[in-house]
């Protein structure tokens, strides 16, 4: 994937789109990210860059409780692609 605003944009929808909220916040997060499962708010910090955000997303995406009929049709494809991936890793 490449690293750009659009591509972080497109991962965002997806937890959008689930009911998840992404936060950019300042703290000491262990791996850059915090996740409050009980509100479904998601929290990265915010002074990654937008490579290490998108690289963030896509290793909390698969950890998620994504409800994949919720999803637009292209948000499920990204999202079946980041699975994929993940699996291979």
């Amino acid at each position: 994937m490449k690293a750009t605003q659009n591509t972080l944009d497109k991962l965002e929808d997806i937890l959008g789109e689930s009911g998840y909220v992404v936060r950019y916040e300042r703290g000491t997060f262990q791996s850059g990210w915090c996740i409050l499962e009980a509100k479904k708010i998601v929290v990265l910090n915010k002074f990654l860059d937008t490579e290490a955000r998108i690289n963030t997303m896509l290793e909390l995406i698969p950890q998620l409780n994504i409800e994949i009929d919720k999803l637009t049709h292209e948000s499920q494809k990204l999202y079946e692609h980041v699975l994929a991936n993940a699996v291979l890793v």
